[in-house]
């Protein structure tokens, strides 16, 4: 159900910037050694997420906030821009810090500020709710995938969604 069966309105995309360091260097392929070397970094890291985390909701939440108080004339492209980005950044950092719990469900927020076509009240609930969620799942040290709670947390925020595009459809997926 990939955005909710919704047309997407807007795609969030990674902006790759410029590799610096690999200009300096050159290109070529890195030995496998290498390669080894940084997987097992990845699957070995300790460091805490919390504060990483803590800083992309507080950003996500101002960004709900401006939505919250914005102008009716504002740009609505703009105001789920400021909730799009966090919820990247947290989808992305998730799982490098063992919580693919968040990953999962910074990723349907994501599905859903992709397609919504206004932030409206009722959309911001959700994003909110979105919010709440992966603040709790941060808060909680719950990593790995939240076994059949966080499947039902996922679910609960799936209906939720489901439940907006009943009351405002959009184009839907041909």
């Amino acid at each position: 159900m990939d955005h909710y069966n919704q047309t997407p309105r807007r795609k969030a995309e990674f902006i790759t910037p410029p590799n610096t360091l690999k200009a300096k260097v050159g290109s070529g392929g890195l030995s496998e050694g290498i390669l080894n070397k940084a997987q097992e970094l990845l699957e070995n890291n300790t460091v805490d997420f919390m504060p990483l985390g803590e800083m992309y909701l507080n950003t996500l939440m101002k960004g709900i906030d401006k939505a919250k108080n914005a102008h009716p004339d504002e740009d609505q492209e703009h105001l789920i821009t400021s909730m799009l980005y966090p919820a990247m950044q947290l989808k992305a950092n998730g799982g490098m810090f063992h919580y693919p719990l968040v990953t999962k469900i910074a990723d349907r927020l994501i599905q859903y500020l992709e397609v919504i076509e206004s932030s409206d009240i009722e959309a911001l609930e959700i994003a909110l709710a979105f919010h709440t969620t992966i603040r709790a799942v941060i808060l909680g040290r719950i990593t790995g995938d939240g076994g059949r709670h966080g499947a039902e947390l996922i679910d609960a925020l799936d209906d939720a969604c489901v439940r907006y595009f009943e009351r405002h459809p959009g184009p839907v997926k041909g």
